[in-house]
């Protein structure tokens, strides 16, 4: 199943380029905040299935490009995100593993703009990736496929970065939590539609220029894995967030007018442009020294 919200943050099944109006199976919810719909639904997703798929049994929905999807998690709990996490095409030995925290305000769905601050950034960077959605409350997970017992779904997400902020030599992760810089979409395709996680062909294109091309079974720590790391250290509840991290070979700029578009296979295609103030370009091209420096561990 695909769920989407659109417009006033209803809840959809997206089927066959169709949304289906499902938010009469979940009204009892009464969200004063619609963006934390999506969490309230996956936290009582055993009681709700049900009602959703009777909800939209006979219905033909409206055509996908006559409502405005937002994004399918838009304020997580919590949004935790990979560094690195590819082994970038290579054979080399697991670099060790980490995370950070983005803002969950950085969140913004298909169609939307991500707006580049005025912060004096060397470039600000496309990083496309897998997204996992958290369906049930857990701690201390297994690294093995039981982890993903507690995956309530999977969709796409740009990791938007500005590069060059913050200490000299150091890297600053307040560039990846600007509002805007977390582009997510079209849908939440759950869990149960998705054999392996890790492999999953993953695409970003920029003006219609393919970038990233790249397929899960890169990832230097499987799904599995990031889940076990994650939940070792906090609790992780229906609705959290994490973004796998990405192959950095095919990695370029975000500026000004630019149209992105990211896929990943099974899931879905989303949209976003770009815009900024200040005007700055860079080169349209892969930003080839920093794949190599990233290759080379």
């Amino acid at each position: 199943m695909k769920l989407v919200l659109y417009n006033n943050y209803r809840l959809g099944i997206l089927r066959d380029d169709r949304v289906l109006d499902v938010s009469s199976a979940v009204a009892d919810l009464k969200m004063s905040n619609r963006t934390r719909l999506m969490p309230a639904v996956i936290a009582q997703w055993d009681k709700l299935r049900g009602p959703i798929e009777r909800a939209s049994q006979g219905l033909t929905g409206v055509p996908l490009s006559s409502v405005r999807l937002r994004a399918p998690d838009p304020r997580p709990p919590k949004l935790l995100a990979c560094f690195g996490n590819y082994k970038e095409f290579t054979q080399r030995e697991r670099l060790p593993q980490d995370m950070f925290l983005k803002s969950p305000e950085s969140v913004i769905g298909d169609g939307d703009t991500v707006e580049l601050p005025p912060h004096q950034a060397t470039i600000f960077h496309h990083e496309a990736e897998l997204g996992v959605v958290i369906g049930r409350r857990s701690k201390d997970l297994p690294p093995t496929r039981e982890a993903l017992d507690a995956v309530f779904g999977y969709t796409c997400f740009v990791d938007v970065s500005g590069r060059g902020l913050g200490r000299p030599g150091q890297a600053s992760r307040m560039g990846k939590s600007f509002d805007t810089f977390g582009p997510m979409g079209p849908c939440i395709l759950t869990a149960d539609e998705v054999p392996d996680p890790n492999k999953l062909q993953v695409r970003l294109w920029v003006n219609g220029e393919l970038r990233q091309d790249y397929n899960t079974d890169d990832m230097e720590y499987t799904v599995p894995e990031v889940l076990a790391f994650a939940s070792h250290y906090m609790t992780l509840v229906p609705g959290d967030f994490i973004c796998c991290g990405t192959n950095h070979q095919g990695l370029g700029p975000l500026q000004d007018g630019d149209r992105a578009e990211m896929e990943i296979q099974g899931i879905g295609r989303f949209r976003f442009s770009v815009q900024d103030s200040l005007k700055r370009t860079w080169a349209r091209e892969i930003d080839r020294e920093m794949a190599q420096r990233v290759r080379g561990g």
